[in-house]
């Protein structure tokens, strides 16, 4: 069981979700062939496994060859995100994260593509876990996005199916985690939609919450109200 916390209304918010953004950061990475937490990495000479997919991300020249500057720029990139080792290694989580970074800009400006997210409820949030995006559509019309998002890390997942904003506070003060959640707009228990300062792709995610960049959070502030529809689905790589 979590811990709660009362809100106005009598209403009590789960620990593991909204309340969301401490917590968020991963165990201290493991050094690759060295078994110590990554302090001031150097770079690796190792060639990772996803060396070639990387090095085409980064326009790199794709030889599938680790080299000095290969790891430089993808140091850079993991730098950037909050990957961890910072060693500029081709791993997986450099990847994955690369690789849901495509899926985004492939989404361009027609996200629901697909139809998963309802078009029969007048205006709503849409939370594509598995892409990583938000957006705000009435009926088959884009209202704003898509967004790249930071949702739920595993075993705190941000829960799916239909939702309702039922309670929001422009300058949301977390008493469990002691942050400060801008703009949050709750729709499911503790999980909400809030700001964070740190990058949409910062492994692992969030406690639940759908974290999103300050300018995209007050746009969907000014948005959205109570009782609009909210629709999650998907499922975030990694979990």
């Amino acid at each position: 069981m979590g811990v709660t916390a009362k809100i106005p209304g009598g209403r009590r918010l789960r620990r593991g979700a909204a309340l969301s953004v401490a917590g968020l950061v991963a165990a201290p990475a493991l050094v690759l062939g060295t078994g110590t937490a990554a302090q001031a990495a150097s770079c690796t000479t190792s060639t990772g496994p996803h060396q070639k997919q990387v090095e085409k991300f980064l326009k790199r020249p794709v030889d599938g060859k680790q080299s000095a500057a290969d790891c430089k720029a993808i140091q850079k990139f993991q730098k950037a995100h909050g990957i961890t080792p910072t060693i500029g290694y081709a791993g997986p989580l450099t990847w994955r994260t690369m690789n849901t970074m495509n899926a985004q800009k492939a989404a361009g400006k027609n996200p629901n593509k697909a139809g998963k997210c309802p078009t029969n409820k007048g205006r709503i949030a849409c939370v594509d876990l598995t892409r990583q995006l938000s957006w705000i559509q009435d009926g088959k019309k884009l209202k704003y996005g898509p967004v790249p998002v930071r949702t739920g890390r595993d075993g705190a997942e941000t829960r799916t199916g239909a939702k309702k904003i039922y309670w929001r506070n422009i300058n949301h003060w977390s008493t469990i985690y002691k942050v400060r959640m801008p703009h949050a707009q709750f729709f499911d228990g503790g999980q909400a939609f809030h700001s964070v300062t740190k990058s949409m792709y910062n492994p692992p995610g969030s406690g639940g919450c759908v974290n999103m960049r300050p300018a995209d959070a007050k746009a969907y502030w000014n948005l959205l109200k109570n009782g609009d529809d909210v629709y999650v689905y998907g499922r975030k790589p990694g979990t």
